[in-house]
């Protein structure tokens, strides 16, 4: 069979002609070098930016976390077994973003805003990104209105404002959660919206929450955010985002939002598995150096 030069000219002019802009896309694609407990090294995204989402194959998603020299190093959602050494990775060029919106309320989400009550699917109004710049301290109003609790201890002796923030630390069953589930059911009628984010309980715990505040009524000002106890690592690390999240599309609408944590302790273990698995130099207990700025941001 003989091939002619001009025939071969003028199939590549019509295959040219044929390609609209809007058909061909361009992608960062990299490889897979390894992938274990949850992690996965990839080479050949370059261009690839912290807290990036990633398309694995099966339908997993990756979060790009470290990103070194030579590979970057992203923890994994989803049914990661199946993804193997020399998959394809693609980069999807958005920042790890939260569903959000007013449908949330009165709800029992997972940090990726998927409805854990069997209620049935939210619909949500948009989505905001987990890591958002706070505003700066001249561009904030100064803590001139308080946050009542209904605890008169409380509110007497250390009283909480509007834009302020709270440690609650004591031993076990000293009643912390108690303290934050009675200023959410105590400001269910003061126009403040709130966000539980249950990090590491058992779900059975966080049923019995629910219910407390169906019982007083303030469930459906509420939004409870679970990563349980049986949950990976990378979930419990996002749970707290996740609600801050929530919480702010209310703040930037003018509303007032109250945010409990519960609690950090079972976030900074998550995060300590997750950072010495992406080989992250460990500083005392094993923490990562970072694990005051994880919980101060």
């Amino acid at each position: 069979m003989q091939i002619k030069p001009d025939e071969i000219t003028s199939i590549l002019k019509s295959r040219i002609e044929g390609l609209d802009s809007g058909q061909a896309e361009l992608t960062e694609v990299g490889t897979i070098l390894s992938v274990a407990d949850g992690i996965a090294r990839i080479h050949g995204l370059e261009n690839c930016m912290s807290f990036e989402m990633l398309d694995l194959p099966h339908g997993v998603t990756g979060l790009a976390l470290n990103l070194e020299s030579d590979n970057v190093g992203a923890v994994l959602f989803g049914d990661w077994e199946k993804v193997v050494e020399g998959d394809t990775v693609k980069r999807t060029g958005s920042l790890l973003e939260i569903p959000v919106g007013e449908k949330l309320l009165g709800r029992i989400v997972s940090p990726l805003g998927k409805p854990l009550d069997g209620k049935g699917e939210i619909e949500h109004e948009e989505m905001r990104p987990a890591e958002f710049k706070a505003p700066g301290v001249v561009a904030r109003q100064s803590v001139h209105e308080p946050m009542q609790t209904g605890l008169k201890a409380v509110d007497s002796m250390i009283p909480i404002g509007r834009g302020q923030r709270e440690l609650i630390i004591g031993d076990r069953q000293t009643g912390k959660t108690t303290i934050a589930i009675d200023t959410i059911i105590n400001n269910k009628d003061s126009g403040v919206v709130s966000v539980y984010v249950a990090i590491g309980q058992r779900m059975a715990t966080v049923v019995n929450i629910a219910q407390q505040l169906d019982d007083a009524g303030a469930l459906d000002n509420t939004i409870i955010v679970v990563a349980s106890a049986d949950e990976a690592a990378p979930i419990k690390f996002m749970a707290p985002y996740a609600g801050a999240a929530m919480a702010e599309f209310f703040l930037y609408k003018g509303g007032h939002a109250l945010v409990v944590y519960d609690d950090l302790t079972k976030h900074a273990y998550a995060y300590r598995q997750m950072s010495l698995l992406l080989r992250r130099p460990p500083g005392r207990e094993a923490y990562p150096g970072d694990v005051f700025y994880l919980h101060s941001r």
